[in-house]
């Protein structure tokens, strides 16, 4: 009697965790039910796929070629399994080392505007990166999480509030609000 109740806790302690994040990623028969992906909804994977890469600081130029100042760029990647993702974790330095040398080699920017990051041609380039590391068919996808935008020389205000009809200096012109959930 004593070692089934055991049993029976050690089960629901393995189970639980399971279903609980089969709810939160939405896989559960709700999902089914709305058809997919809502609009708006962080892409990601199902647990265990989700792979959170270190923070990429890409250098940030002008027409002149010269340095203006760095994006920092938050990425996730998806594998197509979680058993791939472990792997995924294993040869990271690599991945991040091909797309630290794609924001650095190539332009992250807009053609039209150079303060702005072009976050689909971005996510696709570092897509490209990881797959030749891993391989095209392990890797799913690349979410570009977040971009701060850092200029090299801020602008420095007199006073500690802007009058009404003065832009505020603090919004960047492509604020990319998270979009990966914790």
């Amino acid at each position: 009697m004593r070692k089934a109740a055991i049993l029976a806790l050690m089960a629901a302690a393995l189970i639980l965790p399971a279903l609980a994040a089969e709810e939160k990623s939405g896989h559960g028969e709700a999902k089914a039910e709305h058809g997919g992906k809502k609009e708006g909804e962080p892409k990601k994977g199902a647990p265990g796929e989700n792979v959170d890469m270190p923070f990429l600081m890409a250098p940030l130029t002008n027409a002149d070629g010269q340095l203006t100042g760095y994006a920092y760029i938050s990425t996730r990647l998806t594998a197509k399994s979680d058993t791939i993702a472990l792997a995924v974790r294993d040869k990271l330095p690599f991945i991040q080392d091909l797309m630290v040398r794609d924001v650095n080699g190539i332009a992250v920017t807009t053609a039209e505007d150079p303060e702005s990051v072009d976050v689909p041609r971005l996510e696709a380039r570092l897509l490209a990166a990881a797959r030749k590391v891993m391989g095209a068919d392990k890797v799913k996808l690349i979410t570009v999480c977040t971009v701060q935008i850092a200029e090299l020389h801020p602008v420095q205000t007199q006073a500690l509030t802007a009058p009404a009809n003065q832009p505020d200096l603090d919004a960047h012109k492509n604020p990319v609000k998270s979009r990966c959930e914790a």
